[in-house]
């Protein structure tokens, strides 16, 4: 939805202190430069076909970055409807609409396209990613985060940070909350360890890009010195 380089102090040293990055929902790969810079190794998955061609096509200056093409959700082998959104795909879903048009009431679903979903558990594996070069998950999935989070269970001990934007509203029709993904991440051993506020409804409810850690509470605190 909101595509934006990833920056300011906390963002910087999350990136220098990670190893790589698993991107889930990489539209074209606008942050692969920032990447490169930090020397990390990217996987990006991405579903739509058109978007998937010049995501390749950005990265390729990148060797160590590479992408595949799947919908990820939480469940192997279940049929979705991809909606494809107006603003370059940024915006698609599985989900419809719900309140995100009234803020963002230019953005619209202009066709549907059927897709087979994978969990990210599974797509690993078929691909035989070597897990150890990614200790950072970052999900911008339009309102189906919480779903691929609970079909990589198996994997979130690899991470040691997971990032995702979430709202307390119900910005797509179903999707989680950021009280639900709180409280998920809790009990997979993760503390919110910054929330950063992307946009707002308006009456009242707002959009987060939320950043979990492993380490103990006075993590941020460390950060700022």
């Amino acid at each position: 939805m909101l595509r934006r380089e990833i920056a300011g102090k906390y963002q910087y040293h999350v990136l220098k202190q990670a190893r790589g990055i698993l991107h889930v929902g990489a539209n074209m790969g606008q942050e692969a430069a920032q990447y490169d810079r930090n020397g990390l190794d990217v996987l990006w998955i991405e579903p739509i076909d058109r978007v998937f061609a010049e995501l390749q096509a950005n990265i390729a200056a990148y060797p160590r970055q590479r992408a595949i093409k799947a919908l990820v959700t939480d469940q192997d082998g279940r049929r979705h409807t991809l909606h494809i959104a107006s603003n370059g795909g940024s915006s698609s879903s599985i989900l419809e609409f719900g309140q995100h048009t009234d803020i963002f009431p230019d953005v619209t679903f202009v066709r549907d396209l059927p897709l087979v979903g994978v969990t990210l558990t599974t797509l690993v594996a078929q691909e035989k990613v070597d897990m150890s070069k990614y200790d950072m998950l970052l999900l911008d999935t339009q309102g189906s985060e919480l779903l691929v989070l609970k079909g990589a269970i198996a994997l979130l001990p690899h991470f040691k940070f997971v990032q995702v934007e979430a709202a307390d509203f119900e910005a797509y029709k179903g999707c989680a909350k950021v009280h639900e993904i709180d409280a998920f991440m809790a009990a997979n051993g993760f503390i919110s360890c910054h929330r950063k506020r992307t946009s707002q409804h308006p009456d009242g409810g707002q959009y987060f890009e939320i950043t979990y850690g492993r380490e103990p509470p006075n993590w941020w605190a460390r950060l700022k010195v």
